[in-house]
């Protein structure tokens, strides 16, 4: 009894919604029928856009990135978003575990887990591993027995023992890469070693293990090259460049603080790869952003961390995602997205910059 009163009271409803349907539009009824049905149609074809206010980050001439409605019909709280350097976006449902991709206005999809078409989007550690660098960049970086060479321009550099800092240029023809030549042991070498230790019955043959150990790790630094050889260097095909790990302690390579370009970012300031600061950052934002841009007048710069933009002129931009620089008709844009109530799309301003 249950089952058949629920179906008729769906039923009925459907009726009733295109029954006033039919009657608009045979009738031509305005004011409140034609509310009401604007609303049921809305609710029946899944187009209905909410009454949320929008961000604060709006803009008058925002641009539609990809509406949720429609092919997608995606509800953005129920939504995972990953983005690539370029502003290409992976949409992924929490629920249904199926992936989208949007890019340049084009969507492809749904895609599952593993896919290699989403390879790329996914989040990496802020300290990748070789093994992890080598997987994201499978086109430039490959392995070499223990070691890791880098193939670019149609030239090899290498082989290195580490590669910690890997980054390409938007157009695709210049590279820069944080490498070690030699290191004194590999993690599975140094994890044998501190197990064979753990496993010595007296303290004696604890001492005479690591005693040769250490002359192992001496010999195999004289062998390969020395001290000089175990120090993070610079590789890269820009002219001129030069790294000293002594100066520029932590230091991280990037692509994407400048459009187009590889500088560095120093806790405190922007370099370009001759050394040669970029730009200065106020005291208050040392070390404090997830993302940094810099403009190409390299006379202000913007920080990006959990959702708001801050301007080295103090001003902000709140609720929004995805921010890069790129670049329409010769001009440089500091461009960034947000969703949409009103449009139920995620949209996109764009800022000169």
């Amino acid at each position: 009894m249950t089952t058949k009163r629920i179906t008729m009271k769906k039923s009925l409803s459907l009726l009733i919604a295109l029954s006033v349907l039919f009657s608009v539009s045979v009738y031509g009824q305005g004011g409140l029928l034609k509310k009401v049905a604007s609303s049921m149609k809305d609710e029946l074809l899944g187009t209905k856009t909410n009454n949320d206010p929008e961000p604060s980050c709006a803009c008058s001439d925002a641009e539609q990135v990809v509406g949720l409605g429609g092919k997608l019909q995606l509800d953005y709280k129920e939504m995972e978003i990953s983005t690539m350097d370029d502003g290409s976006l992976l949409l992924k449902h929490r629920y249904s575990g199926e992936f989208f991709i949007v890019k340049e206005g084009a969507i492809s999809g749904p895609f599952k887990e593993g896919d290699s078409r989403i390879a790329g989007f996914e989040n990496m550690d802020e300290n990748p591993s070789s093994d992890e660098l080598a997987d994201r960049y499978k086109k430039y970086i490959s392995k070499s027995g223990n070691k890791y060479l880098i193939t670019f321009g149609g030239k090899t550099y290498g082989p290195y023992s580490l590669i910690s800092n890997f980054v390409i240029t938007q157009s695709k023809d210049k590279f820069a890469a944080l490498v070690v030549e030699n290191i004194v042991a590999t993690k599975e070498e140094g994890d044998a070693m501190d197990k064979a230790i753990e496993n010595a019955k007296t303290e004696q043959e604890k001492m005479d293990l690591a005693m040769q150990y250490s002359q192992q790790m001496q010999q195999k630094m004289i062998d390969g090259g020395g001290p000089q050889s175990m120090m993070p260097s610079l590789v890269t095909n820009i002219p001129d460049a030069s790294y000293d790990p002594t100066r520029n302690l932590g230091a991280s390579l990037s692509a994407t603080i400048k459009y187009d370009d590889i500088v560095m970012f120093v806790v405190n300031k922007v370099i370009d790869l001759t050394g040669k600061t970029v730009i200065a950052l106020r005291p208050e934002h040392f070390g404090g952003a997830a993302h940094i841009f810099v403009s190409s007048g390299n006379d202000k710069y913007a920080l990006w961390d959990y959702g708001t933009i801050t301007f080295n002129n103090k001003s902000t931009k709140t609720d929004l995602f995805n921010p890069h620089l790129t670049k329409v008709g010769g001009q440089v844009y500091l461009a960034y997205m947000y969703y949409s109530p009103k449009k139920n799309a995620i949209v996109q301003c764009k800022i000169p910059f």
